[in-house]
């Protein structure tokens, strides 16, 4: 079992920028719990500041105002809410007054109050490139909310009026093509459940355990509902002539994101995404269009569409070049490594949770793989020494969040929560010390930075805080 001692040490403006990721980290955590709710389902789970919060003064003040404070709940709601959320008065009891009227939101609802997660943005140096981390540990089954989805951009969020789009199809092909989104959406359609996870997710995590929470160590991946055109029907209306190996993808926002994608598997199961879980794309997954690659890394889903052009050979643009490699011991690198490997992360009990007590616990957390389907999950409570096999909750699909659960009676001692991934090919998810024996830590910053699937491991005190832990083996 290695040290993190014996790990190469990181320049002065890594440590800065780690520090800074920390102090992100940390203003999410505070604020996330100044918010949470007072209630018994959650009494001891989170560390407490012992504040009354936020939910219970307003419950507290409608009570004291009586018919004065309920009687404000048809009218306008109260200016401090979570994002996405209205805040209303709490009546001390709802059965003796009138609820809100109907459809006065506007038409488009609005989640509950007491609903605060979020997503953090990684303190990049400018705003307009940076991403945000889904939260993970509060997340139920295996959809992520559109509101949360995890977001990478590389020039800002694009403002796009989806009349003025358009998509060209153009290179090795029998005759080039303009498809407005309106042309696009008169080809028969599909929808998917697939998972987008970018490259970079636990980034951070090569060298030492950095982040705290299964939010900073694992939130660059979500899983929505996608419905859009299949790209191979395209490709037929094109024409695609002989010896087309490549296609270049290419964004309409300020950064012009370019990426090349093989043909074969633009023949597969790519689509030409306008949709994401029953409604258009938000601005920031890519309205008006995207494109949609199952299970490989997400740079080279392409938003904001504009472009594809079909060559005989990758363009080698910036981003699989300077970008999007991973870097090997002696400076070699592998490039077009699209695939996400198979990967699980246990969500609860996870980092900056405390149980509170010894006593019946359910480990519940998230598997998936970019080669296919799930095919079992192990949880080890040992720090790896014994694993047993998880339940798979339904829907098991491919190329898809999968949730597991394992039963737990936790007697009070330390210990360590691992879980470990088999897709159906066979493929095992390895642990980050086999990771770091292939790929090293000379790769940059945080050590080869893209495509980390090793086993993630929580520790559990013996007064029931959860902290990240690297457990090398």
């Amino acid at each position: 079992m290695a040290s993190t001692k014996e790990l190469p040490p990181v320049d002065e403006k890594t440590a800065e920028t780690i520090a800074g990721m920390k102090a992100a980290e940390e203003r999410a955590l505070a604020a996330r719990k100044a918010k949470l709710e007072d209630c018994e389902c959650k009494e001891g789970m989170f560390p407490s500041g012992g504040a009354t919060s936020r939910r219970q003064f307003l419950a507290n003040a409608a009570s004291v105002a009586g018919g004065a404070a309920t009687g404000a709940l048809g009218g306008a709601a109260l200016a401090a809410a979570p994002p996405g959320a209205m805040e209303f008065p709490v009546p001390a009891d709802p059965t003796k007054v009138q609820g809100r009227l109907t459809n006065a939101d506007g038409g488009y609802g609005s989640r509950s109050q007491f609903e605060t997660e979020v997503r953090w943005r990684f303190p990049t140096a400018t705003k307009e490139s940076s991403w945000t981390m889904t939260p993970l540990d509060a997340g139920q089954g295996i959809l992520t909310p559109s509101g949360l989805h995890f977001e990478r951009h590389h020039g800002g969020i694009p403002t796009i009026d989806p009349t003025r789009h358009a998509l060209v199809v153009h290179g090795m092909v029998d005759q080039s093509k303009k498809y407005t989104v309106a042309d696009l959406k008169r080809f028969p359609s599909v929808s998917r459940i697939h998972f987008i996870e970018c490259s970079g997710n636990g980034l951070t995590e090569w060298r030492e355990p950095t982040l705290k929470t299964v939010q900073g160590t694992h939130g660059l991946t979500s899983t929505s509902e996608w419905t859009g055109v299949p790209l191979s029907t395209i490709l037929r209306e094109v024409g695609v002539r002989d010896g087309a190996a490549w296609i270049l993808a290419e964004g309409a926002d300020a950064a012009v994101m370019t990426r090349s994608v093989p043909i074969d598997k633009a023949w597969g199961d790519a689509m030409l995404a306008y949709a994401q879980n029953g409604e258009a794309l938000r601005p920031e997954q890519g309205y008006p269009l995207r494109l949609l690659l199952p299970g490989f890394e997400g740079n080279t889903h392409i938003k904001w569409l504009r472009r594809l052009e079909i060559s005989d050979k990758p363009f080698m643009s910036r981003e699989e070049t300077s970008k999007y490699t991973d870097l090997l011991k002696g400076g070699k690198a592998r490039q077009f490594s699209f695939t996400m490997e198979a990967k699980s992360v246990i969500t609860y009990p996870s980092g900056e949770m405390k149980l509170p007590g010894p006593g019946f616990y359910e480990i519940t957390g998230l598997a998936w793989s970019g080669r296919g389907r799930v095919k079992r999950v192990e949880v080890s409570t040992d720090g790896g020494k014994s694993w047993a096999l998880a339940s798979l909750q339904d829907p098991v699909l491919p190329v898809c969040h999968t949730r597991f659960r394992f039963p737990w009676r936790w007697d009070g001692s330390p210990a360590i929560l691992q879980s470990r991934c088999q897709d159906h090919t066979g493929y095992v998810q390895p642990t980050i010390a086999e990771l770091v024996r292939v790929r090293g830590l000379d790769g940059g910053k945080y050590g080869s930075i893209y495509h980390l699937n090793g086993i993630q491991s929580w520790g559990v005190a013996s007064d029931g805080s959860v902290s990240n832990v690297h457990h090398y083996a």
